[in-house]
C-alpha cells in the first residue's frame, strides 16, 4: 500500500477500480460462503461490500431476500444490472459502509433483523473502519441469525512476484491479512448472546495468472446470535 492510497478517499478509490475495466470478479458465489450457508432455510441477508454482486445474487436465486451494500456506483449498478437479466429481486444499495453505520442504518435495522449477515474479503488499502463495521453487525442479528465473514489470511504464493515484477499494488494484498483470532478480536466481548460456530483457516485452490493451480489461505469465522430464550413466568 502506498502512502498516496492510504489517504485516498475510500469512494473514489473503489468507484476508479470498478469504472477502469468491464468487470472485477467472476460473477459467481465465493465457494466459502456457498459451502457454510447453503443448507441454512432462506431468511433476510445482507452483504457487507457486495461489489459486483455475486454472493447477493446466489443467495436471491435461492430464495433470501437478498440486500447487498457496496460504494462503487459502477460496480453497484452491474450487480442490479445482472440481478433484473436473472429475473431477482435482489436489493443493493449505494453506500459507504463507514457512513452507513454512523448513521445507525435506521431503516434497514428498524424494519426486520438480518438472518444472515455477510462479508467477503471486506479488506481494503484505503480507510475502512472494518472493528465498527463488523461489531455494529452483529448488533443487526435477528435470534439465531449468522454473521458470516470469510477474509483473505495470507497473500497468494505469486504476490510477491508479481509485485517486485509489475510494480503494481493489489488492494486484496492491504492493508493486513486477517487471522481467525484477529476476526473475533474485532468483534469484541461476545458473552452468552453470542456462540462461534467456526473459527478456522481454510484453503482455497485457484488458478495463478499463468493458470497453474494454487493453494490460498482464507480465514473463516462464523458466529451465530443465540434463539431468544423462553419468557420465564
Amino acid at each position: 500500500m502506498t502512502v498516496n492510497e492510504a489517504h485516498e478517499d475510500p469512494s473514489a478509490f473503489w468507484e476508479h477500480r470498478y469504472a477502469g475495466a468491464e468487470s472485477i470478479w467472476s460473477g459467481r458465489v465465493n465457494e466459502t460462503l456457498a459451502a457454510l450457508v447453503g443448507e441454512l432455510a432462506p431468511g433476510r441477508s445482507l452483504d457487507l461490500g457486495s461489489g459486483e454482486g455475486g454472493d447477493v445474487i446466489w443467495l436471491a436465486e435461492r430464495g433470501w431476500r437478498a440486500t447487498g451494500i457496496d460504494l462503487s456506483v459502477t460496480a453497484t449498478a452491474r450487480a442490479r444490472a445482472r440481478a433484473e437479466e436473472l429475473g431477482l429481486s435482489a436489493e443493493f444499495t449505494v453506500a459507504d459502509l463507514a457512513l452507513w453505520v454512523e448513521a445507525g442504518a435506521e431503516n434497514e435495522r428498524s424494519a426486520e433483523p438480518f438472518d444472515l449477515i455477510t462479508a467477503s474479503f471486506l479488506q481494503s488499502p484505503v480507510e475502512l473502519p472494518r472493528e465498527r463495521i463488523l461489531r455494529a453487525a452483529l448488533s443487526w442479528l435477528a435470534p439465531g441469525g449468522r454473521l458470516v465473514l470469510v477474509s483473505h489470511a495470507a497473500p497468494p504464493p505469486w504476490a510477491r512476484h508479481d509485485q517486485a515484477a509489475h510494480g503494481a499494488h493489489d488492494p486484496t494484498r492491504g492493508p493486513h491479512f486477517i487471522t481467525p483470532e484477529d476476526e473475533l478480536a474485532a468483534l469484541g466481548p461476545l458473552e452468552s448472546e453470542f456462540a462461534v460456530l467456526v473459527a478456522e483457516l481454510r484453503q482455497r485452490e485457484v488458478a495463478d495468472p499463468q493458470g497453474s493451480l494454487a493453494q490460498i489461505d482464507d480465514s473463516v469465522v462464523v458466529v451465530q446470535r443465540h434463539q431468544a430464550l423462553p419468557e420465564v413466568r
